[in-house]
């Protein structure tokens, strides 16, 4: 099967999304954990800030859907099986708890690479105020990207990391 299914992670502000979305030669499937979440949130007051108030809130709101009825990782695995059955080559599938990641790495049998983008955000070197946020490097990643170059750079070296993935799983 010619697909790589990616769980990618990184405090806010990193560039994940904008990594992700630089891969234009490629065809991608990008969902996130919180994208249930936000969709409840939107419904009741949440105006889509990014703010440290909205990131916590959304953080919690996230645990207890989890302890309640594991609504974000039931999410993911759906997302999953329609991108094995799509045509797409590349799945991103955001998460930021490391026991989340857990169980969805268990969910797709082990099938997916883990991921952490890092990059030095001196405005955040206090912490968000939430675990999701201040506890994404408290995971084994198989991969550390350092997104600490410029835009062109970065997303010239992650589009090679990306393909290196890709030959490795191809060639297993």
């Amino acid at each position: 099967m010619n697909k790589l299914t990616i769980v990618i992670n990184g405090k806010g502000g990193v560039g994940k999304d904008t990594l992700c979305l630089s891969l234009t030669d490629r065809r991608v499937r990008n969902v996130s954990s919180i994208t249930p979440i936000k969709e409840i949130a939107s419904q009741h007051g949440w105006n889509g800030e990014k703010d440290l108030k909205s990131r916590r809130f959304l953080a919690e709101l996230k645990r207890v859907f989890t302890e309640y009825n594991d609504l974000p990782n039931r999410y993911l695995v759906e997302q999953y099986r329609e991108f094995l059955e799509g045509d797409e080559d590349i799945l991103f599938v955001h998460i930021r708890e490391a026991d989340q990641i857990k169980a969805f790495v268990q969910g797709v049998h082990g099938d997916c690479i883990t991921l952490l983008v890092r990059r030095d955000l001196p405005e955040t070197a206090q912490g968000y105020g939430n675990r999701a946020d201040d506890d994404v490097e408290n995971y084994p990643y198989d991969v550390i990207f350092d997104n600490n170059h410029p835009l062109e750079q970065s997303t010239v070296a992650f589009s090679k990391l990306i393909d290196e993935l890709l030959h490795t799983k191809l060639s297993q």
